[in-house]
């Protein structure tokens, strides 16, 4: 049986958030789960190993650009890309009466949607969950799941000298912008209080962008350079089984918490300026909010108000 999942929020960790669902249609059709998704999902560089997943296609619209599935005509353009694959059903994780009319003129017999024109204030899991209780009478409650094979696990401890003796941690000090970066003193200080106490390795995960370097290239030239282990100059793909021979994460809300935590990574978020929800929908999270906040959303403005100590008493908490 060949299934389609229409998965069209931006982003990795949209697109990690909604895995529970693609593995439960997985589970309940005894059949791995293609998925549509947008091209910054980055979907190939993290699913290709997944067994739930089957074929990873690309939606090429971002209402911006002159893209093959935007517009008018880029309706017919998907229609065609999804009649190569003869699809028996589809999912459609949204509101859309465009994808549903793309659904049908695709000839796919057997079409699962959100009620239509219901997009305003859609909870990111507590609507799927309805939607698959409704349709399919599934109860879903499982945390993300991201696969790698024990082959690559086992080429980075090589190639990047893991020593299973010590604390192996990540910490993802990028972020998507610049109130979700939590200063480089903060990380310093965390480095400082946990170094006392274990004998560790820091992995630092972080993106290309100027502010993201700067917290970076800040803690490589610290006292403790020669513990930490830059990651910025690889993929995500080559950076997962780094992740996966850690012990516990400590990451901004960015790609590096989503993906850490799917990884099956204890992992401690540093929640400064997006809702709560994107730092604690999986059991292997733990966040911390700024100091004095009772929740977190957009326009907190928190990141300064992160406390090391904090973090210190949460990485004992989760690690003793």
């Amino acid at each position: 049986m060949k299934i389609l999942a229409v998965q069209s929020r931006m982003g990795i960790g949209d697109t990690v958030i909604f895995l529970p669902f693609i593995k439960a249609l997985s589970k309940k059709f005894n059949s791995p789960i293609s998925i549509l998704v947008k091209e910054n999902s980055k979907a190939h560089q993290y699913l290709h190993q997944t067994d739930y997943i089957d074929k990873i296609l690309i939606l090429e619209r971002d209402n911006k650009n002159n893209n093959k599935h935007d517009g008018f005509f880029g309706i017919f353009n998907l229609v065609n890309d999804l009649k190569k694959h003869k699809f028996d059903k589809i999912f459609i994780f949204n509101s859309s009466l465009r994808f549903y009319l793309i659904a049908k003129m695709s000839g796919i017999p057997k079409i699962f949607q959100y009620p239509l024109f219901t997009k305003t204030g859609q909870h990111i899991i507590e609507v799927p969950k309805k939607f698959l209780k409704t349709n399919l009478d599934l109860d879903i409650n499982e945390d993300p799941e991201v696969q790698i094979n024990n082959d690559s696990i086992s080429k980075a401890i090589q190639k990047f000298q893991i020593d299973k003796n010590k604390m192996n941690i990540l910490l993802g000090i990028g972020g998507s912008g610049p109130t979700k970066r939590i200063p480089a003193k903060t990380f310093l200080s965390v480095i400082d209080k946990i170094s006392k106490i274990k004998n560790c390795k820091f992995f630092l995960a972080t993106g290309k962008a100027n502010e993201e370097q700067d917290i970076l290239n800040i803690i490589l030239q610290s006292r403790f350079k020669n513990f930490c282990t830059r990651l910025d100059n690889l993929s995500i793909n080559e950076i997962l089984p780094v992740i996966k021979n850690c012990d516990v994460s400590i990451c901004n809300d960015s790609s590096f918490s989503h993906l850490s935590s799917a990884l099956g990574i204890k992992t401690i978020t540093l929640m400064a300026d997006t809702p709560l929800i994107y730092g604690n929908y999986s059991t292997k999270m733990f966040p911390i909010i700024p100091k004095g906040e009772k929740t977190v959303s957009h326009k907190t403005l928190g990141k300064d108000k992160i406390d090391p100590q904090t973090i210190f008493e949460k990485f004992k908490e989760i690690t003793d």
